[in-house]
């Protein structure tokens, strides 16, 4: 964890490094971050002055907040997000704003993959994926509306985790689908992620202790084959944690969770037309295509529509639970593949949509790599409100991917 006078060192870092990464939009100067530093470890949190880079889709105050978009250049709100008043009041150092996609959706930022040179850091979030694989800062905070936390965690090969829906707070937060939109954050390490998501939410996430989950794994999806990289992912993790005296469990996904992933679009289609109608109404010259046609089209989901993928949501999160029978927590891959070579994408939310419109809690986890060696994660899926048991499994695997490795 960095030190409170590793704070300055962190700046300097940024200022020298982060011109190969571009991950950052805004940074404090040494008085700002001072000025964060002090408050932060007035509060006597337990992020002790840890340096947070904040994706810049949330209000700030002190920093400038577009939303990744030119219409917004320069905006300065007049109040901060919720998520970034949790974080000041957890004793984290905000030193600057990390790069989205433009609100959130998918046209590619200037950033860079610290971990796969040539190749998307994925999207939405990904200035936060970016700055802490690259070392710049150890904790950042994302959001997650299809697959923006655990998609570019899985491409950078950090730590992503996105609690159950509503478990961070979102107001503050430029909305792209209400009631999708998860706050989420991303570190280096399964257990920075127990202590420093606790300590940000104020609930007992950090539960280290306990049986041992057993874990389930799908090889088959409504949505799309296992690509070979996801596969390879999947097989290294059920060996890993099976040589560390886990129960690895195959599983059938019942044909609900298909419809589920379906619904996802018209619900977040339906709701994204209404949170950027007056960007398309009076900006629509300032969006990228790819947005602007995505609005377009999405302003033809009517209302039966929207109304029958939310009945949809609704069933399947009351069926949600039965998916865990005989299991404690569910692995799929984090993303499709690898990280897409070139910048002309961020990827696809494939293996995210689905868990994303349950509102269950999913955690990316490091470690292993596809078969080109560039970053693979495993997603780490739990029922709604389980955020430790995602927790304590996201470690349990970590550290028996730790002991493989030593083996070696």
């Amino acid at each position: 964890m960095n030190a409170p006078q590793d704070l300055a060192r962190t700046l300097a870092d940024i200022a020298a490094r982060d011109a190969q990464w571009h991950s950052f939009v805004a940074v404090h100067d040494a008085a700002g971050a001072q000025r964060e530093l002090d408050r932060a470890l007035a509060t006597g949190g337990a992020l002790q002055g840890v340096a947070v880079g904040i994706k810049d889709i949330f209000d700030t105050v002190s920093l400038p907040t577009a939303y990744g978009s030119p219409i917004y250049a320069g905006h300065q709100p007049r109040s901060d997000a919720a998520i970034v008043q949790a974080v000041r009041r957890a004793g984290g150092a905000v030193v600057g704003k990390t790069t989205t996609t433009e609100f959130a959706f998918l046209h590619p930022t200037g950033t860079l993959n610290p971990n796969a040179p040539g190749h998307t850091p994925g999207g939405s979030s990904a200035g936060s994926a970016a700055a802490v694989a690259a070392g710049l800062v150890p904790l950042a905070v994302g959001t997650q509306t299809g697959g923006s936390v655990v998609r570019p965690a899985s491409y950078c090969g950090v730590v992503g985790f996105k609690p159950s829906y509503g478990a961070l707070p979102t107001p503050g937060l430029k909305p792209f689908a209400w009631s999708l939109d998860t706050v989420g954050l991303f570190t280096r390490s399964v257990d920075e992620m127990a202590r420093w998501s606790q300590a940000i939410s104020g609930r007992p996430w950090n539960a280290g202790t306990g049986a041992t989950p057993v874990f389930g794994i799908a090889w088959d999806y409504p949505w799309e084959p296992l690509s070979a990289s996801g596969r390879l992912a999947l097989e290294a993790a059920r060996r890993q944690l099976q040589a560390a005296g886990a129960t690895v469990r195959d599983v059938t996904l019942p044909p609900w969770v298909g419809d589920v992933f379906k619904a996802h679009d018209a619900v977040q289609g339906w709701e994204a037309a209404r949170a950027l109608a007056d960007e398309m109404a009076f900006h629509a010259d300032r969006l990228s295509p790819i947005l602007r046609g995505y609005l377009a089209e999405a302003a033809r989901v009517d209302d039966p529509a929207y109304a029958e993928g939310q009945r949809v949501a609704a069933q399947g999160r009351g069926r949600f639970t039965h998916l865990f029978d005989g299991i404690d927590v569910l692995l799929t891959p984090g993303a499709p593949d690898e990280a897409p070579q070139g910048f002309g994408s961020t990827g696809a939310s494939t293996w995210n949509r689905a868990w994303t419109l349950l509102h269950g809690p999913c955690l990316n986890v490091p470690g292993a790599t596809g078969v080109h060696g560039l970053p693979m994660g495993v997603q780490v899926i739990a029922p709604i409100g389980e955020e430790a048991l995602c927790l304590r499994a996201g470690r349990v695997l970590e550290q028996a991917r730790a002991a493989a490795a030593a083996r070696r």
